[in-house]
Protein backbone atom coordinates (compact mmCIF):
# COMPACT_ATOMS: atom_id res chain seq x y z
CA UNK A 1 0.00 0.00 0.00
CA UNK A 2 1.65 3.22 -1.35
CA UNK A 3 0.52 6.27 0.85
CA UNK A 4 -0.33 9.96 -0.74
CA UNK A 5 0.71 13.17 0.45
CA UNK A 6 2.90 11.64 3.06
CA UNK A 7 4.25 14.13 5.16
CA UNK A 8 7.96 13.78 6.33
CA UNK A 9 7.31 13.54 10.35
CA UNK A 10 10.13 16.11 12.37
CA UNK A 11 12.94 13.32 13.06
CA UNK A 12 12.74 12.25 8.77
CA UNK A 13 13.06 16.74 8.02
CA UNK A 14 16.22 16.76 10.71
CA UNK A 15 17.94 13.44 9.06
CA UNK A 16 17.54 14.67 5.45
CA UNK A 17 18.84 18.35 6.72
CA UNK A 18 21.58 16.59 8.42
CA UNK A 19 22.89 14.44 5.14
CA UNK A 20 22.65 17.76 3.17
CA UNK A 21 25.36 19.38 5.08
CA UNK A 22 27.33 16.37 6.96
CA UNK A 23 30.71 16.88 4.94
CA UNK A 24 30.55 20.49 5.59
CA UNK A 25 30.10 20.27 9.27
CA UNK A 26 32.61 17.52 9.67
CA UNK A 27 35.46 19.67 7.68
CA UNK A 28 34.41 22.92 10.30
CA UNK A 29 34.77 20.57 13.15
CA UNK A 30 38.07 19.36 11.75
CA UNK A 31 39.67 22.83 11.12
CA UNK A 32 39.43 23.09 14.98
CA UNK A 33 40.50 19.65 15.82
CA UNK A 34 42.66 18.14 13.30
CA UNK A 35 41.86 14.93 13.93
CA UNK A 36 39.77 12.66 12.20
CA UNK A 37 38.23 10.66 15.33
CA UNK A 38 37.77 13.68 17.25
CA UNK A 39 35.79 15.67 14.56
CA UNK A 40 33.54 12.59 14.15
CA UNK A 41 33.30 12.80 17.90
CA UNK A 42 32.61 16.73 17.15
CA UNK A 43 29.95 16.20 14.92
CA UNK A 44 28.10 13.37 16.46
CA UNK A 45 28.18 14.79 20.11
CA UNK A 46 26.38 18.28 17.83
CA UNK A 47 23.84 16.56 15.83
CA UNK A 48 22.28 15.19 19.32
CA UNK A 49 22.79 18.63 20.35
CA UNK A 50 20.98 19.84 17.16
CA UNK A 51 18.41 16.36 17.37
CA UNK A 52 17.41 17.32 20.82
CA UNK A 53 17.12 21.09 20.20
CA UNK A 54 14.91 20.47 16.81
CA UNK A 55 11.68 20.83 18.03
CA UNK A 56 11.83 24.19 19.20
CA UNK A 57 12.93 25.88 15.84
CA UNK A 58 10.20 27.90 14.56
CA UNK A 59 11.92 28.67 11.06
CA UNK A 60 14.22 26.14 8.87
CA UNK A 61 15.31 28.83 7.04
CA UNK A 62 18.53 29.18 8.95
CA UNK A 63 19.29 25.39 9.61
CA UNK A 64 22.89 25.37 8.18
CA UNK A 65 23.58 28.77 10.13
CA UNK A 66 22.36 26.99 13.19
CA UNK A 67 23.97 23.49 13.06
CA UNK A 68 27.49 25.50 12.02
CA UNK A 69 26.91 27.66 15.13
CA UNK A 70 26.04 23.98 17.31
CA UNK A 71 29.87 22.40 16.18
CA UNK A 72 31.76 25.60 16.53
CA UNK A 73 30.37 25.70 20.01
CA UNK A 74 31.27 21.58 20.69
CA UNK A 75 34.80 22.10 19.19
CA UNK A 76 35.13 24.73 21.49
CA UNK A 77 33.86 23.12 24.58
CA UNK A 78 36.13 19.82 22.84
CA UNK A 79 39.26 21.71 22.92
CA UNK A 80 38.70 23.08 26.68
CA UNK A 81 38.28 19.88 27.92
CA UNK A 82 41.23 18.21 26.17
CA UNK A 83 43.42 21.55 26.53
CA UNK A 84 46.25 19.25 24.41
CA UNK A 85 48.14 19.70 21.52
CA UNK A 86 47.12 18.83 18.23
CA UNK A 87 49.24 17.23 15.34
CA UNK A 88 47.74 17.82 12.35
CA UNK A 89 47.96 13.98 10.12
CA UNK A 90 49.41 13.04 6.74
CA UNK A 91 46.00 13.55 5.20
CA UNK A 92 44.81 17.01 6.48
CA UNK A 93 44.97 18.45 2.69
CA UNK A 94 42.00 16.52 1.50
CA UNK A 95 39.92 18.68 4.07
CA UNK A 96 41.10 22.29 3.60
CA UNK A 97 40.77 24.31 1.06
CA UNK A 98 43.43 24.43 -1.60
CA UNK A 99 46.27 26.89 -0.80
CA UNK A 100 48.41 27.76 -3.51
CA UNK A 101 52.41 29.56 -3.50
CA UNK A 102 53.28 28.93 -0.29
CA UNK A 103 55.86 26.61 0.79
CA UNK A 104 56.08 23.52 3.47
CA UNK A 105 57.07 26.16 5.98
CA UNK A 106 55.06 28.66 5.19
CA UNK A 107 51.77 26.62 5.48
CA UNK A 108 52.96 25.17 8.91
CA UNK A 109 53.82 28.64 10.11
CA UNK A 110 49.87 29.64 9.20
CA UNK A 111 48.48 26.97 10.94
CA UNK A 112 50.51 27.04 14.20
CA UNK A 113 49.68 31.14 14.27
CA UNK A 114 46.06 29.87 13.71
CA UNK A 115 46.04 27.62 16.81
CA UNK A 116 47.74 30.02 18.95
CA UNK A 117 44.57 31.96 18.51
CA UNK A 118 41.62 31.57 20.98
CA UNK A 119 38.80 29.43 19.55
CA UNK A 120 36.45 31.76 19.46
CA UNK A 121 38.75 34.20 17.48
CA UNK A 122 39.43 30.87 15.25
CA UNK A 123 35.75 30.65 14.70
CA UNK A 124 35.91 33.84 12.25
CA UNK A 125 39.12 32.48 10.02
CA UNK A 126 37.80 28.71 9.30
CA UNK A 127 34.79 30.26 8.72
CA UNK A 128 35.56 32.87 6.15
CA UNK A 129 38.54 30.68 4.55
CA UNK A 130 37.65 26.96 5.37
CA UNK A 131 34.22 27.49 5.03
CA UNK A 132 34.48 29.95 2.33
CA UNK A 133 31.23 32.02 4.25
CA UNK A 134 30.57 35.55 3.51
CA UNK A 135 30.72 38.30 6.45
CA UNK A 136 26.80 38.11 6.14
CA UNK A 137 26.89 34.19 6.56
CA UNK A 138 29.64 34.30 9.73
CA UNK A 139 27.38 37.38 11.14
CA UNK A 140 24.45 34.43 10.71
CA UNK A 141 26.25 31.62 12.40
CA UNK A 142 28.02 33.89 15.01
CA UNK A 143 24.85 35.80 16.00
CA UNK A 144 26.42 39.22 15.68
CA UNK A 145 25.72 41.96 13.29
CA UNK A 146 27.98 42.02 10.07
CA UNK A 147 29.52 45.02 11.05
CA UNK A 148 31.04 43.20 13.96
CA UNK A 149 32.09 40.58 12.55
CA UNK A 150 34.25 42.40 9.91
CA UNK A 151 35.73 44.66 12.69
CA UNK A 152 36.85 41.23 14.94
CA UNK A 153 37.56 39.59 11.24
CA UNK A 154 40.19 42.26 10.67
CA UNK A 155 41.45 42.81 14.01
CA UNK A 156 42.25 38.80 14.04
CA UNK A 157 44.02 38.64 10.60
CA UNK A 158 46.10 42.12 11.62
CA UNK A 159 46.98 39.93 14.35
CA UNK A 160 48.24 36.53 12.50
CA UNK A 161 49.41 38.87 10.24
CA UNK A 162 51.92 40.25 13.07
CA UNK A 163 52.48 37.04 14.68
CA UNK A 164 53.82 35.18 11.53
CA UNK A 165 56.15 38.59 10.77
CA UNK A 166 57.65 38.27 14.28
CA UNK A 167 58.04 34.77 13.71
CA UNK A 168 60.01 35.70 11.08
CA UNK A 169 61.89 37.47 12.85
CA UNK A 170 62.78 35.43 15.70
CA UNK A 171 64.01 33.16 13.04
CA UNK A 172 66.66 34.65 11.62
Amino acid sequence: MIRLNHRKTKEEQFSEKITEIQNKLYRLAYCYVKNEQEALDIVSEAVYKGYIAYGKMESMTYFDSWMSRIVINTAIDHIRRNQRVTYMEDHAQEFVAPERGASVEEKMDLYDALDRLVPEDRAYIILMFFGNMRFREIAEVLSLSENTVKSKFYRIINKLKMDLIEGEVGDL
